[in-house]
């Protein structure tokens, strides 16, 4: 087996609306799990949620800026092409 894997998310032409439905479920997906994981082991573990603050805050900002974007296309009439890849690799 490789030691890296890479696959591909999202790949296609998207309407503005589509777009936006796609990218905002899935950043609000992330958010959600770093919400509930800030919980879980700060409730639990007392746990350093540091990281997990600011990966929030920084997936607000991409929204945000992915929400302008969507925005420009729908008022120029024009489509939006997305692709997005994951990597994934072990780590001792």
């Amino acid at each position: 087996m490789k030691n890296q894997q890479v696959f591909k998310l999202i790949d296609g032409v998207f309407t503005p609306v589509e777009a936006g439905k796609v990218l905002t479920a899935l950043i609000n997906s992330k958010i959600n799990h770093h919400n509930l994981e800030d919980f879980s082991n700060h409730i639990r573990f007392n746990n350093d949620i540091t990281h997990s603050k600011k990966r929030v805050v920084e997936l607000n900002e991409a929204k945000e800026k992915i929400k302008n974007l969507v925005e420009v296309a729908e008022a120029n009439g024009l489509n939006l092409v997305v692709n997005s890849t994951i990597e994934i690799s072990f780590k001792e």
